[in-house]
């Protein structure tokens, strides 16, 4: 298989696609997601039910437009929060993760492996750059090839930068867009929202803009 892990071939393009990311609440790390196609037709979703411990939950689950569970993304205990596993479609007792994502120092925040388990091409992803900041790449840890990016995203009308609670996801060809937003995930869970530059002006974006 060509790309990155295959959790549902209907997320797997020829063509590079720009999804824009949409945090549900405000307030929360690790609140709910809805994720949009440049034709803003819904995509992918991540339903919260709020509060100040959302962050804290064992599991998060990744769901297709229609309510399908895609992934489940578990966190591995004891880790603080800095090891993560993820189970194709809802997660059973005794099911075996398929990937598993570790922060390598907790200081450091450029650092993030994916492991890939069972027999894929690329059994190893590097996540590099600041997901706080909404600035970070995957690529391949042995080729170094770029498979995914997360980036601030700008209004084109106004040329105006959206707050972080919307952003792009940018899946390269051939990589699982799933995978892909299931690592966003993770990442939302390890890091939240931390970065956010002090009197940094948030533009809210409206439908327009997705």
């Amino acid at each position: 298989m060509k790309g990155g892990l295959l959790v549902d071939d209907e997320f797997i393009h020829e063509e590079e696609r720009s999804l824009t990311v949409r945090k549900t609440s405000l307030f929360f790390a690790g609140d709910g997601f809805t994720v949009y196609d440049c034709k803003g037709s819904l995509v992918f979703r991540v339903d919260s039910y709020g509060g100040p411990n959302t962050r804290d939950t064992d599991e998060v689950v990744l769901m297709d437009a229609h309510g399908r569970c895609l992934l489940t993304l578990r966190r591995k205990r004891p880790s603080l929060r800095r090891r993560w596993e993820g189970y194709l479609g809802e997660r059973s007792d005794g099911q075996k993760p398929i990937f598993g994502v570790r922060r390598s120092s907790i200081i450091g925040r450029n650092s993030v492996t994916v492991e890939v388990y069972g027999d894929y091409q690329c059994s190893e992803y590097l996540i590099e750059g600041s997901f706080g900041a909404r600035s970070c790449t995957v690529v391949e840890a042995e080729t170094r090839r770029k498979v995914a990016e997360v980036r601030r995203k700008v209004d084109a009308s106004t040329n105006v930068m959206l707050g972080k609670d919307v952003f792009s996801l940018n899946v390269k060809p051939g990589f699982d867009g799933a995978f892909a937003m299931g690592l966003v995930l993770v990442l939302d869970q390890i890091y939240g929202d931390d970065l956010l530059e002090v009197g940094e002006e948030q533009v809210h974006p409206s439908a327009e803009d997705l």
